[in-house]
């Protein structure tokens, strides 16, 4: 029986995760905000995993899955100390702008 994944051709899933992920990458490289730029991050972690998920249910291995646990295993770490981080900079700066980030330099 095929998934609900199989119906679509496998085209489709690359151009949205290029989709995606290209978005991620313009908001890593045009936006000030740390968290927005947090964000774009995740986007692009978060398209990778569907695409390795794509993958792995045309190919029929779990394999690709597997990756995707610890990939989300390892961006939920990240989510915590990188909130951490934005939290501490914005107590002692009162901004999350990344242009004001350079009062840090020695």
């Amino acid at each position: 029986m095929q998934s609900i994944v199989q119906t679509l051709p496998l085209n489709y899933y690359i151009l949205f995760c290029l989709a995606l992920f290209c978005v991620g990458i313009v908001g890593v490289l045009v936006r000030r905000n740390m968290i927005i730029v947090f964000m774009s991050v995740e986007l692009m972690l978060n398209s990778v995993n569907l695409l390795l998920t794509a993958f792995s249910t045309y190919k029929g291995d779990s394999s690709g899955q597997v990756f995707v646990f610890f990939i989300m295993a390892v961006a939920a770490a990240e989510v915590a100390v990188g909130l951490a981080i934005i939290v501490m900079i914005f107590r002692n700066l009162r901004s999350v702008d990344i242009n004001v980030l350079n009062k840090l330099k020695w």
